[in-house]
């Protein structure tokens, strides 16, 4: 199985404390990554309809570019990568899990609209250390 890719808004604060936390915490280097703003991001979610310009919620990428391939977004998203990432993660996807989807993605959706304001916004996005370099599918 390839992969999983995480598409996250490059300029966002927030989606790029979201990216530091998965490469800490990812050991077993699952997760590939690439910002919104990417043609690489553009040309996977317009095979499924979605716009890139949609920059309210990272996505998640499953099977990339096999016939299975699937799209998560918001909490399902997040609730996948933590599940991922196992430990401590696990158990709280396990208890937000427990959460109706609708007041999972509400309250997801209400952060979102104040991340920047929040968490603020940067021109430049994330640059990945050495090590991690590779795992960045846009660089």
């Amino acid at each position: 199985m390839p992969p999983p890719i995480l598409f996250y808004d490059g300029v966002c604060g927030l989606c790029n404390r979201f990216v530091q936390f998965v490469l800490r915490r990812d050991r077993v280097v699952l997760f590939r990554f690439a910002a919104l703003q990417s043609a690489i991001a553009a040309g996977i979610l317009a095979r499924h309809g979605i716009s890139p310009g949609h920059l309210d919620t990272v996505y998640v990428v499953v099977d990339p570019d096999r016939p299975g391939e699937r799209v998560l977004s918001h909490s399902d998203a997040v609730l996948f990568v933590l599940n991922q990432l196992g430990g401590c993660s696990r158990r709280i996807a396990f208890l937000l899990g427990l959460l109706p989807k609708s007041f999972r993605d509400w309250a997801y959706t209400a952060l979102a609209r104040r991340r920047y304001r929040v968490f603020g916004r940067s021109e430049l996005c994330l640059l990945p250390s050495d090590r991690d370099h590779n795992r960045f599918l846009d660089l």
